[in-house]
């Protein structure tokens, strides 16, 4: 195989572990031939900043992606969900390959509006003052959404999360790549797919339900490589990665309400529902998975040994890191919280804040990805007989996010062609693995 004519497809499936291989035999025989590592996993394992560390070989204290979010704090405004590829602040694969005249495909990673690579395609929902939404996607180019439309009808973002998420999105994403690549043919193919994400957080990752997702997913995976093999334009080596793992989970931390209970999260009362009065409070948590940023308004030794004073002794919590502290699990960084707290592989952070359910902000009940300043895996559980988000965090059975310590909670690299791979790689190492296909 020459480099000219290699057209590598990258796999990026959130919770594959090694295990899972056993109900794969479609995934297994692909890279039958090939390579298999462990994958131990940069801090934190949660979707924005693992995708970032394999785009960039970079660790957040570097790429800058620190959650799926962010707090600005020159305009103390939280952003969920919704930031552009500007963010990532080190090149991408796409931005070298495009030195060596190779062409990319960004097929939903989640940081890819504006990105380098030449051909995207992004959930981006049109956003109504009523709070409803108009499915669309944002392409590269502009025009092709209009083509997968007239094909394949809107991607279906009820499908991609919320209670209705299942296959069916996985399925439009693999569709609409086969089209992607049959009309453009690109040497480099980043390819998102979510489905193992859903069952393994709702109903715990050893559940029939996560088990059958895998068997789900893996007759996808063999469709779809049939079809990418007939289309690719080239010799196709294949790529597949975990972006983490999920853990079972039997415990819930409330950082904001700990903060709130000591005296250092302030809140505003609006409509009659409690906010977080981010410029009155001392200390507050922007909160995902197993992790969380305690941002501080006027950082202190003082306040900061209160923190710790509070959140160490407590059941679920396994570090809490301050100031130059961060750089052991690779986030000191000026976007990072004054403080990082993370749980123990069985137990996960909740972001409520207010110590009465009656008192909470209107949006807590809802599917709202964006409102919260904070990850809820709780909206998988939306109780349609009340048309509501339950407020009963004790619901989730699986999470992410912890540093991966152990063999559980690493996932899984697998190739189909032979790399001089060790038992264990990380997940920055795998740009260069890509890389070294096209040399």
């Amino acid at each position: 195989m020459t480099a000219s004519s290699t057209k590598v497809f990258f796999l990026s499936i959130p919770g594959l572990r090694v295990q899972d291989l056993g109900n794969m035999p479609g995934l297994k025989v692909l890279c039958d031939s090939g390579s298999q590592s462990r994958i131990e996993h940069s801090f934190p394992c949660v979707t924005w900043p693992s995708q970032a560390a394999v785009l960039t070989g970079k660790a957040p204290e570097s790429h800058g992606v620190i959650a799926n979010g962010f707090y600005w704090r020159d305009n103390q405004k939280v952003e969920m969900w919704t930031a552009w590829n500007e963010v990532i602040q080190q090149p991408q694969i796409w931005d070298v390959l495009k030195e060596q005249k190779k062409s990319s495909l960004a097929w939903f990673p989640m940081l890819s509006k504006g990105c380098g690579a030449d051909y995207v395609c992004m959930p981006a929902p049109v956003h109504k003052p009523d709070g409803s939404e108009d499915l669309w996607c944002y392409t590269k180019p502009q025009e092709f959404y209009g083509e997968l439309l007239e094909e394949l009808q809107h991607f279906p973002l009820q499908h991609f999360w919320g209670p209705l998420a299942n296959i069916k999105s996985t399925q439009w994403i693999a569709d609409s790549a086969v089209k992607a690549v049959d009309r453009f043919k690109p040497d480099f193919n980043y390819i998102y797919f979510p489905h193992l994400d859903y069952a393994a957080q709702k109903t715990g990752p050893d559940s029939e339900e996560a088990i059958q997702a895998t068997r789900d997913l893996d007759q996808l995976i063999t469709s779809f490589a049939d079809d990418i093999e007939k289309v690719a334009g080239g010799e196709v080596v294949w790529i597949i990665a975990s972006e983490y793992v999920i853990t079972p989970v039997d415990h819930v931390l409330f950082p904001n309400r700990k903060l709130r209970e000591a005296g250092l999260l302030k809140i505003k009362v609006i409509d009659g529902r409690e906010h977080i009065d981010f410029e009155q409070s001392d200390a507050w948590a922007l909160v995902d998975h197993q992790f969380s940023h305690i941002f501080l308004n006027s950082p202190s030794d003082t306040t900061i040994e209160k923190i710790k004073s509070v959140f160490e002794p407590l059941e679920g919590v396994d570090q809490v890191l301050c100031g130059e502290d961060r750089s052991m699990v690779g986030m000191n960084h000026e976007r990072s919280g004054e403080v990082v707290l993370i749980s123990t592989h069985n137990s996960w952070q909740a972001y409520y804040w207010w110590l009465d359910d009656s008192l909470a902000p209107e949006f807590a009940t809802t599917v709202d990805i964006h409102r919260k300043p904070g990850y809820d895996p709780i909206e998988l559980h939306f109780d349609f007989a009340n048309k509501k988000v339950p407020l009963d965090a004790s619901l989730a059975k699986g999470s992410h996010g912890a540093p991966a310590k152990t063999d559980s909670q690493q996932g899984l690299f697998l190739s189909s062609t032979k790399l001089n791979l060790k038992d264990k790689i990380t997940d920055t190492e795998i740009f260069n693995l890509v890389l070294q296909q096209y040399r």
